[in-house]
């Protein structure tokens, strides 16, 4: 029964349903979104790996177990807006 996983008839019916759900319009709208986070959360992480890498290198195990326990800097958060969302809030 499951063996095959997902066949094209299933991923069609679940576009279907998501159509349905949300939207033809919405959907880009999510899309780019998601797309947005994903870029920001690749930056994010390789600015850490980039961090603790010669963090790592310069100091010996126990500095680094050591280091690797204090609290780092909190990241602001982006507000992203739309242009459509500036121009709503502009005139009410």
């Amino acid at each position: 029964m499951f063996r095959n996983g997902l066949e094209p008839w299933h991923i069609l019916i679940m576009v279907v349903v998501l159509v349905l759900l949300f939207g033809s319009k919405k959907l880009p709208e999510m899309a780019r979104g998601l797309g947005k986070s994903m870029r920001i959360l690749k930056a994010e992480t390789k600015a850490l790996r980039e961090e603790d890498a010669p963090a790592a290198e310069a100091q010996n195990g126990t500095a680094a177990s050591q280091a690797a326990e204090q609290p780092r800097q909190a990241v602001e958060p982006t507000v992203i807006t739309k242009a459509a969302e500036t121009s709503k809030s502009t005139t009410a």
